[in-house]
Parts: structure tokens; C-alpha cells; sequence
């Protein structure tokens, strides 16, 4: 019997033209305040440009083939953090002739199926590039059109029904929060603290981030700190040899680099997926990509599928071996 391994050596990645519909009812949940336009409810509800699996038509049957799909995943290794670069909402919503800034709400709904699925697969990280610091670059209504939108959607993960609820889900925020506006800055300050004693699993959204800007920080805090002990050997008089102190602010060592990153509280990436086909990592995490495997699915964001967490995932586990060998090297 040919396993599930096997078969994927022989199959395509998911293609991003299989469709389904969602019922009425979903909809209006999805989108408590009206805010979709009415073009956008129609392809949600119906034509050929809506954006899931047609497998999850559905749901029950879905339910019980993914829970299958799992538990054949789980024999070999689980990534335990993937991070995502969620590129192609807008492409998205022009290739429909949407208004603007539906696909990045039609990106949230997949954002929310995603984490579902890597949750379920018990990968207990998921790091999302939500908004890089070139993003504030846009034209300014697009931009307070995002934080907007990230405001609600802040809100919302709070609720008691929210998948944040649902799966234990600890929230942090990574970046340069000084960029954002103060309402959204604060929501996000609610969320991190609301959701501290979570211990199930984590999400990093990166906001108001680039890795230039985190590596930049994690040596101005590490240098800093150097400072203050060197000045402290200097003031007791310790680690001086013939008036020079021994110690001093250069030696700073990767670790304590690594020690001041923004996500220092989580292990590196296992595999990064970054829709739309692109394959440039855009100034996002590359300290801690070294050894990850990159997969790059030509499908749109709003568009991805459980199908295509699970052929990344197949393929990481291919490499799986190679890659635990060259992190071993390096430390």
C-alpha cells in the first residue's frame, strides 16, 4: 500500500482553482459589522472566484479526512513553529474587481483556518508577517485602512468564542509597536496581557517589524547591557588587569544577540511558507530562517488551503533530516 509520503512524491502542489461556497448564515457571522460590499458576499457566497477548498463543502466529511490526513502526518516529524508571509490579498482583490481592502479581510478569514489546521497538527508556533515597517510607505488611507482592520480584528481574538480562546492561544506582538498608532498599540498591549497565561500554543504577529530593524535592536540592547557591566567591573574595581578592565562592550557574542530579539521567546522557524509564488523572504525573520525550509505555493493568500499546509509540511519532513544535521553543525 503506497503511504502518504509516497504519494505526494508523485502529486502537483494543491491547485488554487478548487472552489467552494459558503452558506448564507457564515457570512453575516464573518462579517458582524457590515463591512463587506455586496460583490464581495456574492463571492463568498457562489461564484467562480471563491477562494477555499472545494473540499470543505463538506464539513463533516472535511472534519473527519483531516483528521485523518494528521494523524498519518503525525507519524513522522511535526514542525513545531511555521511562520507565514500572508502575500497576495490585494492581488487578490483586484484579480475580482473588489473594493479595497477586502482582500485583506477575506486574508483574515484564511489566517483564522490556517492557525486552526497548524493547531490541530500540533505545531505549537505559528509567526504571521501581518505588516513591515515599508508597509507605512502605502498611501495613508490604505494604511489606517490596515490598522483599522487590525484594531477589529484585535478585538475579536478576545472573544470568548475566538480560536485564541479555543486553542490556549498565548498572543504576542513583535516589532517596533512605537510605529503604530496609539489605539492599535494599545489593543495589542490588551491582547499580549489578556492572553499571558495561555500555555497551549503560541501566535507572533509581526507588526510594524522588519528583521534589519530587529537585528539592529537586539545589538543596541546588547551592547547597552555590555555597557552597564563593564561600568559596574570598573566601579568595583574587578576584571581590572594594570588599570585597563578586561571586559568590555565588544564582546558581544551571538548569543546575547539572539537573547534580544524581539522573538527571542520562541525556537526558529521549521518551514516558512510564503504565498503568491514570490520567493524573497522581505526583510522578514532572516536571522531565524538559517535552517528552515522555504516553501513558496503559487497560490494567493486568501486562497491557501489545508491541502497546501499539508504538502508543505510533507516536503519538510523529506528534508526533515538534512536540515536537524546542519542546525546541529552550527551550534
Amino acid at each position: 500500500m503506497t503511504n502518504l509520503r509516497e504519494w505526494s512524491s508523485t502529486q502537483n502542489e494543491p491547485s488554487e482553482q478548487e472552489h467552494i461556497t459558503i452558506p448564507q448564515n457564515q457570512i453575516d457571522s464573518m462579517d458582524k459589522k457590515g463591512r463587506f460590499s455586496s460583490y464581495l458576499r456574492s463571492t463568498l457566497m457562489g461564484s467562480s472566484g471563491s477562494f477555499l477548498s472545494k473540499y470543505f463543502e463538506k464539513e463533516s466529511l472535511l472534519s473527519l479526512l483531516r483528521k485523518g490526513v494528521v494523524r498519518v502526518l503525525s507519524v513522522g516529524p511535526t514542525p513545531n513553529h511555521i511562520a507565514f508571509i500572508l502575500d497576495g490579498n490585494r492581488r487578490f482583490a483586484q484579480s475580482l474587481n473588489l473594493k479595497e481592502g477586502d482582500g485583506h479581510k477575506i486574508g483574515f478569514l484564511s489566517l483564522m483556518s490556517m492557525l486552526k489546521y497548524c493547531y490541530e497538527m500540533g505545531v505549537k508556533y505559528v509567526t504571521i508577517y501581518a505588516f513591515s515597517i515599508d508597509n507605512f510607505k502605502r498611501k495613508p488611507h490604505e494604511v489606517q485602512n490596515l490598522m483599522d482592520l487590525m484594531l477589529e480584528k484585535i478585538g475579536e481574538s478576545l472573544e470568548k468564542e475566538s480560536i485564541v480562546n479555543n486553542f490556549g492561544i498565548r498572543v504576542h506582538f513583535i516589532g517596533n509597536l512605537m510605529l503604530l498608532n496609539e489605539q492599535v498599540r494599545a489593543a495589542a498591549k490588551k491582547a499580549m496581557a489578556a492572553t499571558a497565561k495561555n500555555d497551549k500554543a503560541v501566535l507572533s504577529i509581526c507588526v510594524a517589524y522588519t528583521s534589519t530593524d530587529e537585528i539592529v535592536h537586539a545589538i543596541q540592547e546588547s551592547y547597552y547591557e555590555k555597557q552597564e557591566e563593564t561600568n559596574e567591573l570598573n566601579s568595583n574595581d574587578i576584571g581590572v588587569h594594570n588599570g585597563f578592565v578586561e571586559k568590555n562592550p565588544n564582546d558581544i557574542k551571538v548569543t546575547d544577540i539572539e537573547r534580544h530579539m524581539y522573538s527571542a521567546f520562541a525556537p526558529d522557524p521549521d518551514v516558512l511558507i510564503r504565498t503568491s509564488g514570490e520567493t524573497r523572504l522581505s526583510n522578514f525573520l532572516l536571522w531565524q530562517t538559517t535552517h528552515c525550509h522555504l516553501y513558496s505555493p503559487s497560490v494567493l493568500w486568501p486562497n491557501i488551503s489545508f491541502w497546501h499546509l499539508v504538502w508543505g509540511i510533507l516536503n519538510y519532513q523529506k528534508v526533515h533530516s538534512y536540515l536537524e544535521k546542519k542546525r546541529k553543525k552550527t551550534f
